[in-house]
């Protein structure tokens, strides 16, 4: 099987800071639920001052699809609209892309 390894940033403005890291530890388990039903796995996101980096494993076959899927769920929709107002683009974002991707550079298998 083969994983996708994915990297990506976003910021956090620092007043919301608390109430980010608040409710990421209480997610909802629908989220999470859909985010394993389309091959997410080892999902992680760390936070660097001002910066927000998520990194997690894809495992499907047909990551656009799979992703459609999760832009497609509604309780997904619902948890977008409480945590992107406390997320800042990054300047260098790509085109439709809200959390930016950056590149693998390394990677010990």
């Amino acid at each position: 099987m083969a994983v996708k390894r994915i990297g990506s940033v976003i910021g956090i403005n620092e007043v919301d800071i608390a109430e980010y890291e608040r409710i990421h530890r209480e997610v909802w388990p629908e989220v999470l639920a859909t985010l394993k039903r389309v091959n997410v796995q080892n999902y992680s996101i760390f936070r660097y001052g001002l910066l927000l980096f998520s990194y997690m494993e894809y495992t499907g076959n047909n990551y656009e699809a799979d992703m459609a899927l999760v832009e497609s769920d509604p309780t997904t929709q619902e948890w977008w609209k409480i945590t992107a107002p406390l997320q800042k683009q990054v300047p260098e974002v790509i085109g439709d892309e809200w959390w930016h991707t950056i590149p693998e550079v390394f990677h010990m298998g």
